[in-house]
């Protein structure tokens, strides 16, 4: 298995992929814009963990600066393992590969939010030494579409 970055012409595997995340993705030429927007931008990462030609998970990290104080944060805004190979060590390997490249950037923490309703995500990410946050933060949304 390769660690590498994701690729426009992975669209078609990346939709599989997230829909089994649980969004669905109909437009592999949407999904291969995208891929090349976190390309083409510095701050983001995108890697495909792939074996024989297949595409086994996906991660997508973001790096933030801080505004209270000097230094980084990295955001890990997706990360999916292919159903039938989670447990294998493929989702350690990309958040490792999502870490490194936060790290190379100046980044002090990680951060990554999950569904409660996924709490197998849960114990992945406390194996990893990530600490939970729910009780001392709140998560507000705002949706700006259509709004003038």
């Amino acid at each position: 298995m390769q660690i590498r970055q994701v690729h426009p012409t992975d669209a078609a595997a990346v939709n599989e992929l997230l829909d089994q995340l649980g969004y669905p993705q109909q437009d592999a030429a949407a999904t291969a814009a995208r891929i090349r927007t976190w390309a083409d931008n510095p701050s983001g990462a995108a890697y495909a963990a792939e074996a024989d030609g297949a595409l086994l998970g996906v991660i997508a990290v973001q790096v933030l600066p801080f505004f209270e104080r000097a230094g980084s944060w990295g955001r890990i805004v997706a990360l999916v393992v292919t159903e039938h190979t989670r447990g294998q060590g493929i989702g350690s390997r990309l958040v490792a590969e999502a870490e490194a490249f936060a790290a190379s950037r100046g980044c002090v923490r990680m951060e990554v939010t999950s569904s409660d309703r996924r709490q197998g995500a849960h114990e992945f990410y406390r194996r990893r030494d990530y600490t939970d946050q729910t009780g001392r933060s709140t998560r507000f949304l705002r949706d700006l579409q259509g709004q003038s």
